[in-house]
């Protein structure tokens, strides 16, 4: 069995009792950086066998992995896995072996950004993390889209990014959530010109951003 484990994108208290429970009984856990886990579970006080597995894990690994351990969980640095992560390789590795695969939901920050935008939600594009190249093809998405968009970007390039969207997205409204259930949680509300004096006060930390449609 493989459980694909959500746990929290700052806030340790936003973890469930199922996905602790899960973390506890499996056999070994796979995860995005192991460093990072080992914080969450020695938060929790506990200890598990930990592995590996990132973007550039091999094809033949992940099979191995999946042979060789009964039941497995698997858990990104934080949040949902299989959002930005390589969570949805894996998943498809263990279809592929007709391996059961459990989700234990829990926090993903596109979704709880969303849930504070205002905006309308009943259809939105998410579009992951802005790349580094190719954005020219992302921004005339955005522009010719009549729903919700979200994505992720940097520090080091959410001004830049949001400076370039200018001419794109005229007045539409923006929600820029930075350091989403963390101590330094801000949230940005308004046009483009609006926000961009806020936020360039305090470039750090992670971003999250919903473009109204």
């Amino acid at each position: 069995m493989l459980y694909i484990v959500a746990t929290p994108i700052g806030n340790l208290e936003d973890i469930t009792f199922r996905a602790l429970r899960t973390l506890k009984e499996v056999d070994v856990i796979l995860c995005e950086d192991t460093r990072q886990t080992m914080k969450l579970l020695s938060h929790f006080q506990f200890s598990k066998h930990l592995i590996s597995l990132h973007q550039h894990t091999s094809d033949e690994k992940m099979l191995a992995l999946l042979k060789q351990y009964e039941n497995i969980a698997y858990v990104s640095d934080a949040g949902t896995p299989g959002i930005s992560d390589p969570g949805n390789k894996l998943v498809a590795k263990a279809v592929e072996l007709n391996l059961p695969v459990c989700p234990i939901p829990g926090v993903a920050a596109v979704t709880t950004a969303l849930s504070i935008s205002g905006f309308q939600t009943d259809h939105f594009m998410f579009l992951g993390f802005m790349p580094l190249r190719g954005r020219t093809k992302i921004f005339n998405l955005i522009k010719d889209s009549d729903v919700t968009i979200a994505f992720y970007e940097s520090p080091h390039r959410i001004i830049k990014t949001l400076e370039a969207l200018k001419p794109i997205v005229g007045n539409r409204l923006f929600c820029v959530c930075r350091e989403l259930t963390k101590k330094f949680e801000t949230i940005y509300r308004g046009t483009v010109d609006e926000v961009l004096p806020e936020i360039s006060k305090k470039v750090k930390g992670e971003f999250t951003i919903i473009i109204s449609k």
